[in-house]
């Protein structure tokens, strides 16, 4: 290639404008001179992008959750394949948020040769695995989280690369930072700590909070020294603060805005356990070596929907990637505060369900690449290889 590469990407919420960021990053290291257009967050703009418009309006999910804006989703697709193919870059990368970017990567396949590269694979091994087959229309190459995805996009006929996940990549607090917090927020050094994270969704956190609540109420009764972190999301910050408000244990909220990143990862360390929606915070749980309890439910139709394509029998990263079933869960219609509480309870009961759940993130890390290369430059190298 004689000219620097240049690229478009397309990430559609926070855990992919990090993704994102990091591959510009590698990419900026192996290829000095690349340039970068798309969409974008923080993260990815910090790395050098100018978004085509706010990341924020593809925060979405769920079915009933995309409806009411379908119109205005369907007018940034066409607004962003033109991008594309007024641009001519050497690959689009779409990150992630399937139901917008690959609608993107289709309209451009279908007008263009322009290479194609989505980063995550589709969880065609949890449900709808015919996603591979129909994502094979328009992506060339996946670069995959999870080491056992590969073999599901090659039979498929894409290109398929195991980069590793980012949360490997991930700084952690240590044993001092965890002790500092403790004192700085005037939590004793025995005494019991939960973090609570009620996801970072408006959606998720108008459904879980109250639930939350209510489940940790049988816990501090059982631990009355027991205090309650909420490290708040970004984007549910002040719905964070707002449904909280009436929990017990006067819970302390680490707000994004006013509380630096290093502080969170000191209350990761510094918990006992956590109560957790669903998602990739399960395996920022398991690198803290913090125990967990999951739970998670969605509106009535998604659930109803989803829960008839599911192949498996859990949905926590770290059950699946160990190939254990030590953190508990409590999806759907079982997402309620009486088993949570009960849950949490034997959890900080009983010290060999704890052990059993490190063991399994000790062995979850191994498995992601940790003590690898970082994954946004292997993620960096496939792309850049996959050009030819």
């Amino acid at each position: 290639m004689s000219r620097p590469p240049r690229f478009f990407l397309i990430a559609g919420e926070p855990s992919g404008d990090a993704l994102g960021a990091a591959l510009m990053a590698g990419l900026k290291s192996l290829a000095p001179g690349v340039a970068f257009h798309g969409i974008g967050g923080p993260l990815m703009q910090a790395e050098g992008l100018t978004s085509l418009f706010p990341m924020d309006e593809l925060s979405v999910m769920g079915i009933a959750e995309v409806l009411p804006r379908y119109f205005a989703l369907k007018r940034r697709i066409a607004q962003s394949a033109d991008a594309v193919l007024n641009l001519k870059p050497d690959a689009l990368i779409t990150i992630d948020s399937p139901d917008f970017s690959l609608r993107v990567a289709a309209r451009v396949k279908a007008a263009s040769r322009i290479r194609t590269v989505h980063y995550v694979a589709p969880t065609v091994w949890a449900w709808r695995p015919k996603r591979a087959a129909r994502m094979a229309r328009m992506i060339d190459q996946v670069l995959a989280l999870f080491p056992f995805e590969p073999p599901y996009m090659q039979a498929e006929g894409m290109r398929c690369d195991f980069v590793g996940h980012p949360v490997v990549a991930q700084p952690h607090a240590t044993p001092a930072e965890a002790a500092a917090f403790r004192a700085a927020h005037g939590i004793a050094p025995d005494a019991p700590l939960i973090l609570a994270l009620p996801g970072s969704r408006r959606g998720e956190v108008a459904r879980l909070a109250s639930v939350f609540g209510a489940a940790l109420a049988p816990v501090l009764a059982r631990h009355p020294a027991l205090r309650v972190v909420v490290p708040a999301a970004s984007p549910v910050a002040d719905a964070v603060l707002h449904l909280t408000r009436d929990w017990p244990g006067a819970p302390l909220i680490l707000d994004p805005r006013t509380t630096p990143p290093a502080d969170k990862r000191a209350g990761f360390a510094a918990a006992d356990l956590a109560l957790a929606a669903s998602g990739t915070v399960s395996l920022e749980l398991a690198a803290a070596a913090t125990p967990m309890v999951i739970a998670y439910d969605m509106n009535w139709l998604s659930r109803a929907i989803i829960g008839r394509m599911l192949r498996l029998d859990t949905v926590t990263l770290v059950n699946i990637v160990s190939e254990t079933r030590t953190v508990p869960e409590f999806l759907g219609a079982a997402c309620k505060p009486a088993p949570i509480a009960a849950a949490l309870v034997r959890l900080l009961d009983d010290p060999e369900a704890r052990a059993a759940q490190l063991s399994a993130a000790r062995l979850t890390m191994t498995r992601l690449g940790q003590g690898g290369e970082a994954p946004g430059l292997r993620a960096a190298r496939a792309v850049l290889d996959g050009l030819g």
